[in-house]
């Protein structure tokens, strides 16, 4: 799995003019599942993300986590974190997982999110969506979870 990861101030997701998924403080996650990702990067991922500590402490350090700061995490599908660009002129998505397994583990991180106490939104898989924010600091981060434990870590030419 792949995330690109943002501390938001607010950050919210709209399909068709309609918001259907909006946060607070907290973090923006554009996530995306390759092939042969399954139920070990989906736990790794969400363990990762809510224990990461991108938030600033009372010293201005950022030594805090998403659970220690009560901040809330939107996550959006987002299959084109693996377009490769090295070749030509358009990007080849092949190491994307095909929605048929991408969108069931998409669902099982925002459950595993949520069973970690964070209060998590989501957008709508596979829809064309309208993502607003407001970063924070910037921070920004790519996370991606360990290639070991994959069923078929090569993408699929």
């Amino acid at each position: 799995m792949r995330a690109v990861i943002q501390r938001v101030r607010s950050a919210r997701v709209s399909v068709d003019g309609t918001e259907v998924g909006s946060i607070g403080a907290g973090m923006l996650v554009l996530l995306a599942a390759s092939v042969g990702d399954g139920p070990e990067q989906v736990e790794w991922m969400a363990e990762k993300l809510c224990g990461l500590r991108i938030y600033p402490d009372e010293a201005g350090k950022m030594n805090l986590s998403l659970a220690q700061v009560r901040g809330k995490m939107l996550v959006v599908s987002q299959f084109t974190l693996y377009g490769d660009c090295r070749k030509g002129k358009r990007p080849s998505y092949s190491g994307a997982a095909p929605p048929e397994q991408a969108k069931p583990l998409y669902e099982s991180f925002i459950e595993t999110v949520r069973n970690n106490g964070i209060a998590v939104e989501g957008g709508i898989f596979g829809a064309m969506m309208q993502v607003e924010l407001v970063n924070d600091g910037p921070v920004t981060l790519i996370v991606d979870s360990p290639q070991e434990n994959r069923s078929n870590p090569k993408p699929v030419e």
